[in-house]
């Protein structure tokens, strides 16, 4: 029988996961990229669209998914909805994955990562 922390562990992993997953399109992972470039600000949709040119339908649909999963925030202002990166959220997950490679099994050193592109 599995204990509490271990099932804690558990979830946490399918929450990562699903959290992946949702950023796991070319479209999503350029919608979190280009939140991320107009961080703490945000956009509202018709700038996001603008840049990306994506049908508003379908930006829609991905910033659904990306809300769902935790990865950005939305506000209403006036008749417009903004948009921002969940940077709490995606510092849980990239502190996930620091966690596994750089400070257990040394997979890779830390500035490797955090340098240069």
């Amino acid at each position: 029988m599995p204990n509490a922390q271990s099932r804690k562990v558990t979830e946490q992993v399918a929450k990562f996961a699903d959290m992946f997953s949702a950023m796991g399109t070319e479209a999503r992972l350029r919608i979190m990229q280009l939140l991320l470039s107009a961080h703490p600000d945000g956009l509202v949709v018709s700038e996001i669209q603008e840049e990306l040119d994506i049908p508003n339908s379908t930006l829609s649909h991905h910033l659904d998914k990306l809300r769902n999963e935790g990865l950005v925030q939305v506000r209403r202002e006036s008749t417009f909805l903004r948009y921002t990166a969940d940077t709490d959220a995606l510092q849980q997950l990239l502190k996930f994955l620091y966690a596994e490679c750089c400070t257990r099994n040394k997979a890779l050193r830390p500035e490797q990562i955090t340098c240069c592109r």
